[in-house]
């Protein structure tokens, strides 16, 4: 019972995704690759902040003095 629940929950929220990006109105292919891209630059996104945001955190704080 939980499962379906929770299924109905998960496409009601793709629905959502859909109608707020105007999704629905593309072919299922174009759909593929505009949410392909969109996970590929997220993905992106989130590699880099995680790779460089501490050497930049850094600097900031060796520049206001915070850490000697």
């Amino acid at each position: 019972m939980a499962l379906g629940e929770c299924w109905k929950q998960l496409s009601w929220f793709y629905y959502q995704y859909l109608l707020v990006t105007a999704l629905y109105m593309l072919e299922p292919w174009e759909r593929t690759v505009f949410n392909s891209l969109l996970i590929s630059v997220a993905g992106m996104v989130l590699y880099t902040g995680y790779v460089f945001m501490p050497q930049h955190i850094m600097a900031i704080l060796h520049y206001f003095e915070v850490i000697q």
